[in-house]
């Protein structure tokens, strides 16, 4: 089955539902998204998008403030264009329905790591999920959107896929051109099919990667499937070694990786060892106001110095009220695990959590790949550089949305109709009944990601990590050839793609910079590093 329209989204996080809505003003849009609507990892967000809103702030001082963080490359102009977009951006969300907590006299103003003011819009600490219920409510009444959910994308469609029209196999492109992207094979999880969604324009925002960590504050969504399919279909992939381990998630069996967030270090929360010891000083002069990746690697050093198993952000001295009123989702999801946060302190890890890096943009959102943008995690558009500031990711996935919309609105009349796609083929494919290696590779993926691959790194490790991922992605890639398409198959797929661009990017990188920290390597070097890491494919 086809299905046609002008613009297709992939993904439904506050990037892609954003996009949609503007788009619907001049086309018609799809939008699949491979689980339910509502989930995604916007809205598992607790903090807030930052953003210029008092007298006090400036914009020069949120862009000094990210370019601190991103460690020399970040791209001042992405920054400068998306901080300055920032105020619109919360105004027209607040338009949307999204109620910010201070409103309507004003915003209510957090603060978080790395910030020299407070600029963090929030509503309470359910940020993430007021925008994803607010945008879903104005998306689904809309009547030029449609939205797919349980349709998982499995490939791109490019020029690769279209047949000659001699008949003898599929169009060799050109070495020099450009693909250009024609909508995507989408798998309908609940009727078992992949069909063809055909679009002039298609926008990804299909969030990050954390589950090829073992810990990781991600949703089971976050399989790197964009970086995967845009990297297979040509795209450059970029700056894939940062990666922003959140510092403290809740540390519980039934925690399911639980983010304690950032906003309440910003409230005064402190961060001590089991003996009570406080020890952020020792690592930074912003003690737990450091941005993220010193905070993570301060506790991972703490951990492996002591031997214990977590430490513990205590919030005690903030009374019960306060806490209660801040910070409701985390309160009450503490309390349910016998975690009383006014009277104890909370037990915590660092986690995967954000890829700075991604599929390679332009200032608008454009991919090197003709009709395809990228917004949101999914991208590597400049702004985060090699560690993001907090809060910045919401505020850079509204504000590429609404810059890649505008892009389309004055291109898209000059876009032709995409040709003919021939169906999906699974010609030649069986079930070979050995799909236990499934879940067998993923979990020996994720270990070694964490173990090889995470807050510090080494030579060796990277080695090791990279002659393992490489035989994986081998068989995987096989497995996928030979089977039926399924959900967990083609997940596998993207994750050992994206962890084997990861591990490249890592050896590539020489040096200590940002979120990636090699012992091998410990000091920034500017003279030969101070660039983006770029992968692309080479031609078949």
């Amino acid at each position: 089955m086809t299905y046609d329209s002008d613009i297709l989204v992939i993904g439904s996080g506050i990037g892609g539902l954003y996009f949609a809505l503007k788009a619907a003003a001049f086309g018609k849009v799809h939008v699949v998204t491979k689980k339910a609507r509502w989930e995604s990892t916007t809205n598992l967000a607790q903090g807030g998008i930052a953003s210029v809103m008092s007298q006090s702030d400036s914009y020069e001082a949120h862009i000094r403030d990210t370019l601190a963080a991103g460690a020399g490359l970040c791209h001042r102009d992405i920054v400068e264009k998306v901080v300055q977009a920032g105020p619109s951006c919360i105004q027209e969300l607040s338009r949307i329905g999204v109620g910010f907590s201070g409103e309507p006299d004003g915003y209510d103003l957090g603060r978080e790591g790395g910030h020299s003011q407070n600029r963090v819009v929030h509503a309470a600490d359910f940020t993430g999920r007021a925008i994803e219920q607010a945008l879903i409510r104005a998306t689904r009444s809309h009547p030029n959107i449609e939205i797919y959910e349980h349709h998982y994308c499995v490939d791109l469609i490019t020029q690769h896929h279209l047949q000659n029209p001699n008949g003898f196999g599929p169009i060799r492109v050109q070495k020099e051109k450009k693909p250009t992207c024609f909508g995507a094979y989408v798998f309908d999880s609940e009727e078992g099919r992949v069909e063809t969604f055909r679009s002039r324009v298609t926008l990804m925002a299909t969030g990050g990667g954390g589950r090829i960590y073992f810990h990781t504050t991600n949703p089971e969504i976050a399989t790197a499937d964009g970086v995967a399919m845009a990297y297979l279909a040509g795209a450059r992939i970029g700056n894939l070694e940062f990666v922003q381990f959140h510092p403290t998630t809740l540390f519980h069996p039934q925690g399911n990786s639980f983010l304690i967030s950032e906003a309440v270090r910003g409230e005064g929360g402190r961060l001590i060892l089991k003996s009570g010891e406080l020890f952020m000083k020792k690592y930074h002069p912003m003690a737990e106001l450091a941005p993220r990746d010193v905070v993570a690697r301060a506790i991972d050093s703490e951990l492996k110095r002591t031997g214990n198993d977590c430490v513990y952000l205590d919030v005690t001295h903030l009374g019960r009220d306060f806490l209660q009123v801040r910070f409701p989702t985390i309160f009450t999801r503490c309390a349910e695990l016998g975690i009383d946060m006014a009277a104890q302190p909370i037990p915590v890890v660092p986690a995967a959590h954000y890829f700075c890096g991604g599929v390679v943009t332009d200032d608008n959102g454009k991919t090197d790949i003709e009709n395809l943008y990228a917004c949101g995690e999914v991208a590597m558009t400049g702004m985060h550089g090699a560690n993001r500031l907090a809060s910045n990711s919401l505020l850079e996935a509204v504000a590429f949305a609404k810059f890649s919309a505008i892009t389309v609105e004055a291109e898209i009349g000059r876009i032709a109709q995409p040709p003919e796609i021939p169906a999906w083929d699974e010609s030649g494919v069986f079930d070979s009944e050995e799909w236990v290696i499934v879940s067998h590779d993923r979990h020996t993926l994720t270990r070694m990601m964490w173990d090889y691959v995470g807050i510090v790194r080494s030579n060796n490790r990277l080695r090791k990590a990279w002659e393992r991922c490489h035989l994986m992605v081998r068989d995987v890639r096989e497995f996928y050839r030979r089977n039926p398409v399924r959900v967990d198959v083609v997940e596998l797929r993207n994750m050992v793609t994206a962890a084997q661009l990861l591990i490249e990017s890592a050896i590539q990188r020489r040096e200590s910079r940002g979120l990636h920290y090699n012992i091998d390597y410990p000091h920034r070097d500017d003279v030969n590093y101070q660039r983006d890491t770029i992968i692309k494919k080479e031609p078949d």
